[in-house]
C-alpha cells in the first residue's frame, strides 16, 4: 500500500530495532545534538519549540489553579541536603558535586540541584509565620541534574529540564487535595495535548519518590510496550516541615506543622511522544505542541503566481494557526518526506490548477490521507482536520495499550507473558515487598502503579497465593 512506503529510508524500522529507531528520529528530526558533556544533550530550535509549547500550556494551567513562578538558586549546600535522611539518600548516588570555587576548595560541597525540595523548605521556613500565609503554591522552571549512567536523549540525561511545583499548606487534607489536582492537571494534559492515554495510580513504597508519604503517578504505554512514567505528584505529609522547622501560628494561637506536596514533568515527555505516535517515516506530533501545525509547500514554483498564492495563504492560515512555508529550491518530493520526518501535522500543498479550481490539497500526517478543500473553507478545514488528527492519535494509542494489556491468571502464566509479549499486566499484590522483589527476578517488571477506580481482578496475590486487595499495574519500564 502506497500509505506504508517508507519514504526515509535512513531511518532504521522501529520492528528492526525499536532503540536505533528512537535514536534516528530524535537526530533526523532535528531535535538533538550530542555534547562534548557525556549524557547531556543540545536540544536544538525545533525540540526547543516543542517544550516550549508544552511549556505554556502547562504554566496556563498552573497558574489559572493559583500558582506562582519562582527561582531557586541550582547549588544546594551539604548541611542542607542532609536535613531529610530518606531524601538524601535516595538522591545519593545520583548527586554532582561541586568542591571548587575557582582555584579555592570550598569549605562545604555544594550539590548541583537534582530536585529542590530542600531549597523550597529553607525557603519558606524563612517566610511562613501564620496561617495567613497559606498556601504556599510555587512552581520553577528549570533545569537539574542527576549522575545517570545510562542516558538516552530525552528519556534519561544528566541534565534535564522540567517543572517542579512546591506548595505548602496549612492541613494534611489540603495537602492531599493538591497533590491529587495536580497528578490530575498531568493527565488531563497528557489526553488532551499529548493525545496519549494515561493510568492514574500510586506507587508502592519501593517505587515512591524518597521522602515522600505517598506518590501518585500517570503511566504510559509505548510503541514497544513498555512503560514510560509520565509526571509524577507527591504528597510529603509534614515530614519535610518538621525537619526544616516550617510552622506557622494558626487562629487559635498554636503553633503546628505545614503540609507539604510537589509535583513535576519534565522533557521526557518528549520521548513520550516519539514513542507513542512516532512511525517509520519519522515524528508524528499532537497539533497542540507541534511547532509547525500546516507546512504550506507550493508545486512547479515556476508557474507564475504559484509562490505568490502560497504565500497569501500561508499569511492567512497563521493568524490562527502556526503555519509556514517552504519555498525552497527542493523538489517538492524531498520536502514531503523533510516534512513527514518532523511530524508536522498537516501539509498543504498548491499548484496552478489548485489556484485555477481556487483550491489546495490537504494532507494528514497519521494516516496521509488527502482532502481536497476549497479556499473559501480552508480556516474550518483545517481546525476541522488537526481536532480530527488529534483524536486519531488518542484512539490508536488506546486501541494500541488495550492490545498489549493482561491479566494472566496465575504465576507461571504472568512469567511467560512477560517473556513473550510487551505490554502492561494486572495482577493482584498483596503488598508484601517480597512479593514485589520476586516478580522482578523471576518476570523483570516493576511495580507501575496502584490505579485508581479499577475493580479487582481476583482476590490473591499473583505470588505468594496470600489474600489480596491491591490491583498494580506490571511492566518493563525506561
Amino acid at each position: 500500500m502506497a500509505n506504508d512506503k517508507k519514504l526515509v529510508e535512513e531511518i532504521t524500522s522501529m520492528d528492526e530495532d525499536f532503540a536505533q529507531w528512537y535514536t534516528d528520529i530524535v537526530k533526523k528530526a532535528d531535535l538533538i545534538d550530542y555534547s562534548s558533556v557525556k549524557g547531556c544533550m543540545i536540544i536544538r530550535p525545533y525540540g526547543y519549540a516543542i517544550w516550549e509549547n508544552i511549556q505554556h500550556l502547562l504554566d496556563t494551567r498552573f497558574k489559572e489553579l493559583g500558582h506562582e513562578n519562582v527561582c531557586m538558586p541550582m547549588f544546594i549546600p551539604e548541611s542542607l541536603l542532609n536535613k531529610e535522611k530518606d531524601h538524601v539518600a535516595g538522591f545519593a548516588p545520583e548527586v554532582a558535586w561541586v568542591t571548587h570555587g575557582g582555584s579555592e576548595k570550598l569549605q562545604e560541597r555544594l550539590c548541583v540541584r537534582p530536585t529542590s525540595e530542600t531549597l523550597f523548605c529553607e525557603h519558606y521556613a524563612n517566610i511562613i509565620k501564620s496561617y495567613r500565609d497559606l498556601p504556599k503554591l510555587y512552581n520553577q522552571w528549570c533545569s537539574v541534574v542527576r549522575w545517570e549512567k545510562t542516558t538516552r536523549p530525552f528519556l534519561r540525561s544528566r541534565e534535564f529540564l522540567w517543572q517542579e511545583g512546591h506548595t505548602m499548606h496549612a492541613t494534611a487534607e489540603e495537602a492531599e487535595a493538591e497533590t491529587v489536582q495536580m497528578l490530575n492537571v498531568y493527565a488531563d494534559f497528557y489526553e488532551k495535548d499529548l493525545c496519549i492515554p494515561v493510568i492514574k495510580g500510586q506507587k508502592t513504597d519501593k517505587e515512591k519518590f524518597a521522602g515522600a508519604k505517598a506518590t501518585y503517578t500517570v503511566e504510559a504505554l509505548m510503541h514497544d510496550g513498555k512503560a514510560l512514567q509520565g509526571g509524577t505528584s507527591h504528597n510529603f505529609g509534614s515530614g519535610f516541615a518538621e525537619a526544616f522547622g516550617i510552622q506557622y501560628l494558626d487562629k487559635d494561637n498554636k503553633l503546628k506543622p505545614c503540609y507539604q506536596t510537589s509535583w513535576g514533568v519534565s522533557t521526557r515527555m518528549i520521548g513520550a511522544i516519539i514513542m507513542a505516535h512516532g512511525d517509520n517515516n519519522g515524528l508524528v506530533l499532537p497539533p497542540a505542541i507541534a511547532p509547525i501545525q500546516v507546512m504550506v509547500i507550493p508545486v512547479q514554483m515556476h508557474k507564475e503566481g504559484v509562490v505568490e498564492k502560497a504565500t497569501e495563504i500561508q499569511q492567512r492560515l497563521n493568524k490562527t494557526f502556526r503555519c509556514k512555508i517552504d519555498t525552497s529550491d527542493k523538489s517538492p518530493g524531498w520536502k514531503f518526506s523533510e516534512y513527514e520526518m518532523k511530524g508536522v501535522p498537516l501539509r498543504l500543498e498548491m499548484g496552478p490548477r489548485d489556484i485555477e479550481n481556487n483550491q489546495c490539497v490537504l494532507v494528514r500526517r497519521d494516516n496521509r490521507q488527502k482532502y481536497f478543500v476549497s479556499l473559501d473553507e480552508l480556516e474550518t478545514k483545517v481546525a476541522e482536520l488537526l481536532d480530527e488528527l488529534a483524536q486519531g492519535l488518542y484512539n490508536d494509542a488506546m486501541a494500541r495499550r488495550e492490545a498489549m494489556t493482561e491479566t494472566p491468571e496465575d504465576l507461571d502464566a504472568f512469567i511467560e507473558s512477560a517473556k513473550e509479549k510487551p505490554g502492561f499486566k494486572k495482577a493482584m499484590w498483596c503488598g508484601d515487598l517480597e512479593c514485589e522483589m520476586k516478580l522482578k527476578e523471576l518476570a523483570d517488571v516493576s511495580s507501575r502503579c496502584i490505579p485508581f477506580d479499577e475493580e479487582p481482578v481476583g482476590d490473591k496475590c499473583i505470588v505468594c497465593g496470600k489474600p489480596a486487595h491491591k490491583l498494580v499495574y506490571w511492566g518493563k519500564a525506561y
